[in-house]
């Protein structure tokens, strides 16, 4: 039901949803030392419902911060930012606790008005992210690519949230192929619960009200994206299947043997294997080589399309090879 609800909210454009605060202290526990001296921009955020600032302005001393900076969208389009319902733009920037108490008291925050809507395309909104060093937020489902894309332009570190099957998009996957890109640290499986705005297009029965009144959904699928480096990105996964042709078949069309899970990878098979896109999840990149996705890779004869068992188009494989010791 979740990922049908998601499906909707594509189509509607009412994707953005509000990360809860477990998650995103989940994470950010594996990357401390990259924000020492820093600017964090979180800038697809309403302070008012956005547990980024909350998190980040809390612990702006322990991390040892320089600036935090928030954007807030001003809602012309309800379908798209619906909870940012702001009369006009505003950003706010943070420099850290003033008086002693640890707690971003209102005074400490500086609020400054934009002229224009506060979308994060906007000229402004981009001279706010040239002044930041890592950017952190839950950008819309629908706008991953561009997002990414802005990001990427202006050479920004950055830790955002996706849905995993971004991983399958030419451009995001161009990305990780290079090593620019790779999954974060907490998120490996399973679902997550985001909270959404009163008028979300949900069934009453496939959402969870709090005692506040608040409407929360539970949402397959997503992952953390980010160029920040962390160590467990670089442990090998324990192989420990022996090859054998019946388990592992070649596919109709690409020379390479299919593993349908990543734990099922054989030690003692050298040559091209498809796996599920998950794999990136333990990807180590001294351990493995990724050599493509299977549509867009460029010796694949049906160039665009999936590959195929028993002339059966099977769901997207990552193309790798073991690297040789």
């Amino acid at each position: 039901m979740a990922n049908e609800n998601l499906q909707a909210a594509r189509k509607a454009k009412k994707d953005e949803f509000y990360t809860q605060l477990a998650d995103i202290e989940s994470e950010l526990k594996h990357y401390k030392e990259h924000f020492q001296g820093k600017t964090v921009l979180c800038n697809c955020d309403d302070p008012r419902v956005s547990n980024f600032f909350h998190y980040f302005s809390y612990n702006f001393e322990r991390l040892g911060l320089k600036k935090l900076i928030t954007t807030c969208y001003k809602n012309q389009n309800r379908d798209l930012f619906s909870q940012n319902d702001s009369e006009q733009a505003i950003y706010l920037e943070y420099y850290g606790d003033k008086d002693g108490d640890r707690v971003p008291n209102p005074e400490e925050i500086g609020v400054k008005r934009l002229k224009g809507d506060g979308d994060f395309r906007s000229a402004e909104c981009i001279e706010l992210l040239k002044q930041a060093d890592i950017v952190v937020t839950n950008p819309p489902f629908s706008l991953f690519r561009e997002y990414v894309a802005q990001l990427m332009e202006y050479k920004k570190k950055f830790l955002i949230i996706g849905n995993v099957n971004a991983i399958t998009y030419k451009e995001t996957f161009k990305l990780i192929k290079e090593n620019q890109l790779w999954m974060g640290a907490s998120i490996h499986s399973g679902d997550r619960e985001f909270g959404i705005p009163d008028d979300y297009p949900l069934n009453a029965a496939s959402c969870r009200i709090d005692e506040n009144g608040k409407k929360y959904i539970r949402v397959k699928g997503v992952r953390w994206f980010t160029n920040l480096d962390y160590p467990e990105r670089h442990e090998n996964l324990i192989l420990y299947k022996n090859y054998n042709p019946d388990e592992y078949p070649k596919y109709d069309n690409y020379d390479a043997i299919n593993v349908d899970k990543t734990a099922d990878i054989p030690m003692d098979y050298d040559g091209a294997m498809g796996v599920p896109i998950t794999f990136l999840d333990k990807y180590n990149p001294e351990q493995f080589e990724i050599l493509g996705i299977d549509r867009y890779i460029k010796d694949n004869p049906h160039y665009g399309h999936r590959f195929k068992i028993n002339n059966k188009e099977i769901y997207a494989r990552i193309l790798i090879r073991k690297i040789k010791k």
